[in-house]
């Protein structure tokens, strides 16, 4: 057993005192671009159930507000996983194992049951969403990330000129070519940024929905501020690492409103705008986890998200420019 693997068994029979003594078994759990580090234990041949350590560090703002944000969740009734412990001295949490099933394994279902698996997540995340973000205290609102604003959303549009058109496609941010498409960013942060904000779990992708007994839980929600809950429906249904067909897609943004008693037009027209937000925003990460932090693998989920951001341009005339930086790619 690697020696940090004996470590951190160690560390949990000092949580755990009544684990000690009995077979154990650790391994890594290798997905996602966090630098989090996540070990799943169990302990053979006994009653306890296995569970989830997660090791993080301090390198990004959000790791520590995991644990809020887990206790706010589970406070208004959104499956997350449940916390057995807490080291906020060695960054370690003990949580409920929720298994090894998520919503990317099942990509390939036929449509009828992808249909059930989503509108189960759907409806599950519809209660994160009924959280506006005037119903929050001061002091809940300290406990979470910046919420969407202006400021938040030209850093994601930042982001992806600096890491996608620069840095992955070679291109001049500034060429005067993209001037209209300069343009539409400013029109289209200043737009999201008006509207009315809930809380969201801003990563809102397939891998991030675990299932069990056919429901929808939730991990890596560590990011959750308040924002548009187009955004979520966007990450998700735009997800680079699934496809969708666009009736499906349709029907299930059909379903949401319903759920939600929700205009139709309104949400559709709200989500587009979302979407190509969130998709800059993936490019962007994909650009830089492929090229700057070692994880070369993002790079082949560049083709899908390219393929998303030109379509949702195609769906809204103020989204039109900004295809023009992926020209080429």
């Amino acid at each position: 057993m690697p020696p940090e693997h004996e470590a951190l068994l160690i560390l949990t029979q000092q949580q755990f005192p009544a684990l000690t003594g009995l077979p154990s078994e650790i391994e890594a759990i290798t997905k996602g671009g966090s630098d989090r580090r996540f070990f799943r234990l169990q302990w053979p041949g006994s009653n306890q159930p296995g569970m989830v350590l997660m090791v993080y560090t301090m390198a990004r703002p959000d790791n520590p507000k995991f644990v809020p944000a887990t206790r706010r969740l589970a406070a208004h009734g959104v499956h997350v996983p449940r916390i057995y412990a807490f080291d906020e001295d060695k960054l370690c949490v003990w949580l409920e194992d929720l298994g090894g099933d998520d919503l990317h394994a099942h990509q390939h279902d036929d449509w009828p049951a992808r249909r059930a698996l989503y509108e189960a997540t759907l409806c599950e995340v519809a209660k994160i969403h009924s959280i506006e973000e005037s119903s929050l205290a001061k002091t809940d609102l300290a406990e979470l990330e910046p919420p969407f604003d202006e400021k938040l959303y030209a850093w994601e549009q930042d982001y992806f000129l600096t890491h996608f058109v620069e840095g992955h496609l070679g291109k001049r941010r500034n060429d005067p070519a993209f001037a209209a498409a300069h343009e539409c960013l400013i029109d289209l942060r200043k737009r999201l940024a008006k509207e009315s904000r809930c809380l969201v779990h801003r990563d809102f992708q397939s891998q991030n929905v675990m299932l069990r007994d056919g429901d929808a839980w939730f991990v890596d929600y560590q990011g959750l501020r308040p924002g548009l809950a187009e955004y979520d429906l966007a990450s998700l249904l735009f997800d680079p690492y699934v496809q969708f067909e666009h009736k499906e897609r349709e029907d299930l943004i059909a379903f949401y409103a319903r759920h939600r008693d929700e205009d139709l037009i309104t949400l559709r027209e709200r989500f587009h705008l979302c979407a190509a937000q969130r998709l800059m925003q993936a490019l962007g990460a994909y650009g830089n986890l492929s090229r700057n932090q070692g994880k070369p693998h993002f790079k082949q989920h560049i083709p899908a998200a390219v393929a998303n951001l030109r379509y949702v341009c195609a769906q809204h005339h103020l989204l039109e420019p900004i295809a023009q930086f992926c020209e080429g790619a």
